[in-house]
């Protein structure tokens, strides 16, 4: 009597893909908000520039070492449009125009105006990359921009805001969505870390004209500003910044900037644990707000999950091929 082999052992995959790109999201969503408590040490030191030229500096060490112990070498070269072009725009620029933004205005008007980015993200995502805008993530969105809207508002009353600040800040916004609208067809010509690496160096390099000014800056800072921007090269960017790649390469760029829409809310709660600030219950309201809009947007429909072909993968991220050496709509 003969038996016929079962597909049974190709489970674990499946379960593994379930559970690693969300893990990955998780992670990168928290360590972006421990980033608010870092930058408000480091940024008392370090200019703009300086703070984030020192950011990057310690991130590519980082990334770069890992990525040499790992022997992964080089992306191939149709990834490298997309290295530099987020290279440039979100590592670079993103972060300089963040933090003089956030200078110019108050921390709840800063954090309302780049809460547009992940709105751009996902327009940008369907209109270049031929994703989907589906109901349940434009309700989503909705609900946790009101919430970050309602932060804003309630973190506003005792700061300023100026033109220049607003400007800045939306500039960001721009920079963020467009980075990784960018960033995301590379994903499929090299791998999370090689991605992040390079693209992580061709930020530093665009802020070397900041060298004078960190080096000059760094001999009169407290110590505990430079480890803040220490922690924020190693985690908030080598590790955030990679293990959002990851995730990204698994899913949409909506998706995933709907996710983002935590942070506001794990702010919230850092700086309560962390730094005693008791938050408003408009506070909480708002970033209760944000984190049901994240659970909204991060379901589908029963037609969506009728229709994949592994229950537990993103809508565009069916069968068992590596991420990035699918085909995608330019």
């Amino acid at each position: 009597m003969t038996t016929t082999p079962t597909a049974r052992p190709a489970a674990p995959a499946a379960s593994a893909r379930d559970w690693r790109a969300p893990a990955a999201a998780c992670t990168t969503v928290i360590l972006w908000a421990s980033a608010f408590v870092s930058i408000r040490s480091a940024g008392e030191a370090y200019s703009p520039g300086a703070l984030a030229l020192g950011r990057l500096l310690a991130g590519t060490l980082t990334l770069g070492t890992i990525l040499l112990v790992r022997r992964e070498g080089l992306p191939s070269r149709a990834a490298w449009p997309g290295v530099i072009g987020s290279g440039l725009l979100w590592f670079g620029l993103y972060m300089v125009v963040l933090n003089w933004g956030e200078q110019q205005v108050d921390a709840g008007t800063a954090a309302m105006i780049v809460n547009v980015g992940p709105i751009l993200m996902a327009l940008l995502g369907a209109r270049l990359l031929g994703e989907g805008l589906p109901r349940r993530l434009l309700t989503g969105m909705a609900v946790s921009f009101a919430g970050a809207v309602v932060v804003g508002l309630s973190m506003s009353g005792h700061g300023s805001s100026s033109v220049l600040g607003v400007l800045l800040c939306l500039l960001a916004a721009l920079s963020y969505a467009g980075g990784v609208v960018i960033q995301k067809p590379a994903l499929r010509h090299g791998s999370p870390l090689q991605i992040t690496t390079f693209g992580c160096l061709i930020g530093t390099v665009a802020c070397l004209p900041f060298t004078g000014v960190l080096v000059s800056e760094a001999a009169d800072a407290p110590l505990s500003a430079t480890l803040n921007m220490i922690y924020l090269g190693v985690f908030p960017t080598a590790l955030a910044f990679t293990t959002w790649a990851y995730a990204l390469a698994r899913t949409t760029a909506g998706r995933m900037g709907a996710t983002t829409y935590a942070v506001p809310a794990l702010v919230v709660l850092m700086s309560w644990l962390l730094l005693d600030e008791v938050p408003a219950l408009l506070t909480v309201a708002g970033g209760l707000l944000c984190l049901a809009g994240v659970a909204v947007s991060r379901t589908r429909g029963r037609a969506g999950r009728a229709g994949a072909a592994d229950p537990g993968a993103p809508a565009d991220s069916q069968g068992p091929e590596v991420p990035r050496r699918r085909s995608s709509s330019p």
